[in-house]
């Protein structure tokens, strides 16, 4: 039986072997620029000077006083709480409407129009943080589009990167805009694996096309929404600093200021202490890993569907 099986192995590596080798690249791309570098967490841990070399015998082993450092600095809870209220309002809005967009556009007849507004939808997802964070100063900057508007009915300019209540609405909204279409694309091919029949099914029980959303439709994508409901709340805490960075101004600093952002500036910016940095950072990656073993269990426990 062990033999047979192993023919079987042998068979089926052999059979396969043109896509494993297909994969090796991706493999070794993925090991060298993710995996490798994994050992420069270690600095976290020392007493770690650029130019410094991460193991040798003038190593200054620290154990957690980078982390006690963290959590006794003044900043710490600010910046918890900006993260958070950043990438929860940002979740709230951003996870459901993919869901809601790919259900509206499986849902038209013309499929010619929903091919158009797609592609419309998807666009914005191809424009640089760059343009993008140019594009709202044009729009809301003091002297933008917005604000002259304003001004010639006779209401006065308003700082929208100059003030705190300003910030988070322009963030979160901003980048939705850029990427729910295209996350809303996993949701379209998902739809498509929908079997005709099933809606023909309910059309002849006289169900209306909200209802074929709801009985059909959603039940089939409901697999695919639990694995990116698992993967979203596994990167809740993992907002990104390049648009908070750009957009981060003066004025705007009580509430633009994240997680992210501290570890860029204290890493990279003026006297770099690179041990502090990688501290935080490596706080913040524990805190998204508890999260996402959270997300697992609960959906494992309720649910048939998990990602392990």
């Amino acid at each position: 039986m062990q033999a047979t099986a192993g023919k079987k192995r042998l068979r089926s590596l052999k059979d396969n072997s043109p896509y494993l080798f297909m994969l090796l690249p991706a493999v070794a791309v993925v090991f060298l620029f993710n995996y490798m570098p994994i050992y420069g967490v270690l600095i976290a841990f020392q007493d770690f000077m650029p130019g410094d070399r991460i193991f040798s015998d003038t190593t200054i082993w620290v154990g957690f006083d980078n982390f006690k450092r963290f959590f006794g600095d003044v900043q710490f809870w600010p910046l918890m709480l900006n993260t958070f209220l950043l990438c929860i309002f940002g979740f709230l809005i951003g996870f459901p409407l993919p869901i809601i967009v790919s259900l509206s556009l499986n849902a038209l007849s013309r499929k010619r129009s929903a091919k158009i507004f797609q592609t419309i939808f998807t666009a914005p997802h191809f424009i640089s943080l760059v343009v993008l964070v140019g594009m709202l100063q044009l729009f809301f900057g003091r002297y933008g589009l917005v604000n002259n508007l304003a001004a010639q009915f006779g209401l006065e300019r308003f700082s929208y990167f100059l003030e705190n209540s300003a910030f988070r609405p322009l963030y979160i909204l901003s980048s939705n805009w850029q990427d729910f279409g295209w996350s809303a694309v996993i949701y379209i091919a998902a739809l498509s694996n929908v079997d005709p029949q099933q809606h023909e099914a309910a059309m002849i029980d006289g169900a209306s096309r909200f209802q074929r959303v709801l009985h059909v439709d959603i039940p089939a994508i409901m697999p695919m929404i639990s694995v990116m409901l698992i993967m979203s709340i596994g990167g809740l805490m993992g907002v990104g600093y390049e648009k908070a960075l750009l957009m981060q101004t003066d004025g705007n600093l009580a509430v633009s200021e994240l997680i992210s952002t501290y570890v860029y500036k204290k890493g990279l910016t003026g006297v770099p202490d690179q041990a502090y940095a990688t501290a935080i950072g490596l706080f913040n990656s524990v805190i998204n890993v508890v999260l996402l073993v959270i997300a697992n269990t609960l959906s494992r426990r309720f649910s048939e569907n998990s990602l392990w």
